[in-house]
C-alpha cells in the first residue's frame, strides 16, 4: 500500500476512566499520539475476503470497513475510531507481516 492510497484522516481515541466524587466512574475519550490531529488511513468497504484474511478465517458480518495505514502500537479493540463526524468501533487488528510498519482494522460504525 502506497501512501498516496491513505487519503482519510482519521483520530484515534482511547478510553480514560476518572473517579467521581460519589465513587462511581466517568469514562472521557483522549487523543493518541503522536498526531492528535489526525492519522493517515484508507477506508474501504469490508468484502468477504478481507474479513477471511485478517480474522483468520472467522467471518465477522457486522464489520463495516476495513482500515488500512501506518501501524501505531497503541490502536487495540479498546481504541476508537473518529472520521469525518463519525465514530467507529474497532473489532479487529492485523499487524501486517508483524513487522510494525502497516496495520489493518477491522471497525463497526457507532449509530449516535
Amino acid at each position: 500500500m502506497g501512501l498516496g492510497d491513505q487519503r482519510h484522516r482519521v483520530v484515534f481515541q482511547q478510553p480514560v476512566q476518572t473517579a467521581t466524587s460519589d465513587g462511581g466512574y466517568t469514562e472521557t475519550w483522549t487523543d493518541l499520539t503522536p498526531l492528535p490531529g489526525g492519522w493517515k488511513v484508507r477506508i474501504s468497504p469490508s468484502s468477504p475476503n478481507d474479513l477471511e484474511r485478517v480474522t483468520a478465517g472467522t467471518v465477522l458480518t457486522q464489520v463495516t470497513a476495513l482500515v488500512r495505514g501506518r501501524y501505531h502500537p497503541g490502536v487495540t479493540t479498546a481504541t476508537r475510531m473518529q472520521f469525518d463526524g463519525r465514530l467507529f468501533s474497532i473489532v479487529g487488528t492485523r499487524n501486517v507481516e508483524e513487522r510494525g510498519r502497516w496495520m489493518e482494522l477491522l471497525v463497526v460504525e457507532l449509530q449516535s
